[in-house]
């Protein structure tokens, strides 16, 4: 319980919200980028802790939240394939597609099933070899590495027909992307899953290149007002750097073993994120080495023309732009039971935390 009571003690947080206060002279905007995040920053109702010298907003930290549509389209247009079964965490089956999603999909009798681990799904494959499994390789730096392990694992095993269709992305280009766009961020609450594989390095070009400080947090109450009031002093102080908060689990150099997976079995590549676009080597793709697992390359499929849904404002979201409360579908047409976008069906998503804790 140590990590639960310590870090969740009332008399703590209200300690730094008290030193925020006490220093803070210079209005500043903070973002948070990472999904779990923005969930505990709602839940614990820390924004109503701080002066109002100090806003929080969220950017892109839900992965399945910046995925496009027309990946979902793909897995969809996959699922319909009589020998192929998709497997999948439980966020992705519900992000709705064009014209579909993979949820009403296993409904009418596609072969979707939620998994836990990529383990699960290759245990799926070998139990099933007249079949095509595709594992769906949703997230950043922090999930990359399993992926990794897991197309290592088939490979050694000789499991053919097991396959990952990767839409696995990386931080840094998003970060630097709504610094140069000039989204009002004044500084950056950092990750801290995918700091735990990467460390520190990875954004120290941000303090360089635009004078702005990254906290790499931890994710209960106290590790976050800990990391604004760090960044607050930073700002005050006019000194931006690269600081570990959450130094219980995150070292400076990160999980080098996962690192050297994760260069052996990906490669960079231009990826589209929602808000934001196509952005230079953001993406990770499956180097051709191992190609004979990678499901883009593999599995041919007709996908349908990709629509966006009219009104849903999740992109200016995640830009850091907009707030869930400020989008007409918010609460009414869109909600976590029904959702019209991303951002509303994911447990990390902006829309869904405010839905359960800001409404």
């Amino acid at each position: 319980m140590k990590y639960i009571d310590d870090y969740r003690n009332k008399d703590i947080v209200r300690y730094y919200a008290g030193q925020i206060k006490n220093i803070s002279t210079k209005p500043v905007r903070l973002m948070e980028v990472c999904g779990g995040h923005t969930m505990s920053i709602q839940k614990f109702g820390l924004p109503h802790l701080l002066p109002d010298t100090v806003e929080l907003v969220s950017g892109p930290g839900c992965p399945v939240c910046v995925t496009s549509r027309e990946y979902i389209d793909r897995a969809v247009a996959h699922s319909r394939l009589d020998d192929v079964i998709i497997t999948t965490y439980g966020d992705l089956i519900r992000v709705p597609g064009s014209s579909s999603s993979l949820e009403k999909e296993k409904a009418v009798g596609a072969d979707v099933r939620i998994v836990y681990s990529i383990l699960d799904a290759m245990k799926i494959a070998k139990e099933n070899k007249d079949k095509r499994v595709i594992f769906l390789g949703i997230g950043f730096e922090t999930t990359a590495p399993s992926s990794a392990a897991g197309i290592l694992k088939a490979r050694t095993a000789s499991l053919n027909n097991f396959f990952v269709y990767s839409a696995h992305k990386v931080m840094p280009p998003a970060m630097e992307a709504l610094i140069d766009e000039g989204v009002s961020i004044d500084g950056y609450i950092g990750p801290g899953h995918v700091s735990t594989i990467t460390g520190q390095g990875i954004y120290e070009n941000i303090p360089k290149k635009f004078n702005m400080g990254v906290v790499i947090s931890g994710f209960e109450p106290v590790d976050l007002i800990q990391s604004i009031h760090m960044l607050v002093q930073q700002i005050e102080n006019n000194d931006p750097k690269v600081e570990i908060q959450y130094t219980r689990v995150v070292k400076p150099e990160g999980n080098v073993v996962a690192q050297q997976m994760l260069d052996e079995i990906f490669e960079y590549r231009d990826d589209w994120w929602r808000g934001l676009g196509v952005l230079k080597n953001s993406g990770l793709k499956i180097r051709k080495k191992y190609e004979v697992h990678d499901a883009e390359r593999m599995i041919d499929v007709e996908v349908e023309k990709t629509i966006e849904p009219k009104g849903c404002i999740c992109g200016s979201i995640l830009r850091g732009e907009k707030k869930p409360n400020q989008c007409a579908l918010f609460g009414n047409v869109c909600t976590p039971s029904d959702p019209v976008g991303a951002c509303m069906v994911s447990s990390e998503g902006s829309c869904h935390a405010y839905y359960l804790y800001n409404k």
